[in-house]
């Protein structure tokens, strides 16, 4: 009877080993620019296994702008997309996706940095100066326009050039076609670090109430797999929640994935981890003033409903 039972095991224990693990659902997700530090959930939710935790495989690709990640979206080549809050706009504008989760409150990411040996010293100085940013209608050009205005320069008493990619901008700040840049915080901390250059202006400090950053999916993914679009945001979100809780990890990551150095990705820890939000809610007074930004910029007509751009389906998000 003993031997019996063995062989009954041996023979179970065979099977299992020939039957297939259950494979996960694969999720491509898209960042719109790389190098941001708050994108990092991504890779370390990748690397810790927590998406892994909720049964989902993340191919993560780098699109280099908010209308490229747009393009990825529409031609189903991603099925998810981190990108800046005011581009919720594109939704209005026939782009087959819809904002399904907040991660970033106020855009403490985004700053104006100019040259080491630049005069400008305060956002005053930038009265009549050209300011190189990443795109015409972007929430940099919003931002620099709300700027203006505060500091009674008036909404085009700042000139602005769109150059594109962060590299572009940065290779016309470095030649001195611009007197100023628009980008990420981590690229002032790196300019500050090389001595190649400082930030001016922090322009969140313009923006108190606003989504910095926000989660698309395309449309026919939510409908077809919302389960999967759930799992994935759960595996997001306790990566947002790790980020938050644990620097050294944050350290690590940024270096090993965005090439920093420690001393810039701590930095970078520090000015930003702050304004993370760790379960996806929307704040009413945040998308309220992004849909007025739209108006404001003549990215539309007049400010659309909820329902044109968002979802509530998935969020709170609870990991």
């Amino acid at each position: 009877m003993m031997k019996h039972i063995a062989r009954l095991a041996l023979i179970g224990a065979c099977l299992a080993a020939a039957l297939p693990a259950q494979a996960m659902d694969k999720v491509r997700a898209g960042k719109a620019i790389g190098s941001l530090w708050a994108f990092l959930p991504l890779d370390i939710g990748v690397a810790q296994g927590l998406f892994a935790k909720y049964g989902i495989e993340v191919e993560i690709s780098d699109l280099g702008s908010g209308p490229k990640l747009q393009q990825a979206l529409a031609s189903d080549s991603i099925d998810v997309g981190l990108s800046a809050g005011s581009d919720m706009a594109f939704s209005v504008k026939g782009s087959p996706v819809l904002t399904v989760a907040a991660f970033a409150e106020e855009p403490r990411s985004v700053v104006i940095m100019v040259g080491a040996n630049s005069p400008i010293e305060k956002p005053g100085d930038f009265k009549g100066k050209l300011v190189a940013m990443p795109g015409v209608g972007s929430v940099a050009e919003w931002l620099l326009w709300r700027m203006a205005i505060a500091e009674g320069l008036g909404k085009d008493g700042i000139r602005s050039v769109a150059q594109g990619s962060v590299a572009a901008n940065l290779a016309a700040l470095r030649s001195g076609q611009v007197d100023g840049m628009i980008g990420p915080l981590e690229v002032g901390f790196m300019l500050e670090d090389r001595h190649e250059g400082r930030i001016v202006v922090h322009l969140a400090q313009y923006a108190p109430h606003f989504h910095a950053h926000i989660i698309f999916a395309r449309t026919a993914f939510i409908a077809d797999h919302a389960d999967v679009l759930k799992r994935f945001l759960q595996g997001f979100f306790a990566a947002v929640r790790l980020m938050k809780d644990d620097q050294a990890l944050d350290t690590e990551t940024a270096v090993r994935v965005l090439h920093q150095s420690p001393s810039i990705a701590d930095r970078s820890y520090d000015a930003e981890a702050g304004m993370l939000i760790d379960d996806g809610r929307f704040d009413p007074k945040a998308i309220a003033v992004i849909k007025k930004s739209w108006v404001e910029l003549g990215i539309l007509d007049r400010e659309p409903s909820d329902d044109q751009i968002l979802t509530t389906r998935f969020v709170p998000v609870k990991p």
